[in-house]
């Protein structure tokens, strides 16, 4: 089993460092569901579909991260609080290269 530190800091402005699995195909959106680091009901509205941005996140470290699909810059394009750094939590997969990831969850919208 390979866990990854990585830090978060939540909407209310607090860090959190937390260690995240590799080794179980989740999702950023659904680590931070997971340590409940968002409210119930306000991060992955729709299931890590790529269709409600509740998960939109910005990266904050430089790490290497997959392309943005067409799905997910479609939905960014339409979401609010949107910067250079933005991505959707549930389109990056946890693995070994984000080890020091650091993320700032976007302003519940």
């Amino acid at each position: 089993m390979v866990d990854v530190k990585i830090k978060v800091t939540d909407r209310e402005g607090i860090k959190h460092e937390i260690l995240a699995p590799t080794d179980m195909a989740m999702n950023l959106m659904e680590v931070v569901r997971s340590y409940e680091l968002a409210p119930e009901g306000t991060i992955g509205v729709c299931g890590g579909m790529a269709m409600c941005a509740s998960c939109q996140c910005y990266i904050n470290s430089d790490n290497e991260l997959p392309p943005m699909s067409d799905d997910e810059e479609a939905m960014l394009s339409e979401a609010f609080d949107v910067r250079n750094n933005s991505r959707l939590g549930c389109q990056i997969q946890l693995t070994p290269d984000l080890e020091g990831l650091e993320v700032e969850l976007a302003p519940e919208s």
